[in-house]
């Protein structure tokens, strides 16, 4: 399986959808909507930003590893 490392998140304060190159060494905690300027964190049981609004999960769950 190929690693995606495009994921378009969406924010769940205003619905702006922004495609992002995701990280490959570390996990994105923090990410501000450029539309409204929300703070995006994970929801409770996710890793990242990617993991609770993006359409890929970061490349570590997608290669069923531990994440961070």
């Amino acid at each position: 399986m190929e690693i995606e490392l495009k994921s378009e998140i969406t924010c769940p304060n205003c619905g702006h959808k922004k495609v992002e190159e995701m990280p490959t060494n570390a996990c994105q905690f923090f990410y501000e909507c450029v539309n409204c300027k929300t703070v995006l964190k994970p929801n409770e049981g996710d890793c990242c930003v990617y993991c609770s609004f993006g359409t890929m999960a970061c490349p570590p769950i997608q290669e069923n590893k531990s994440c961070c």
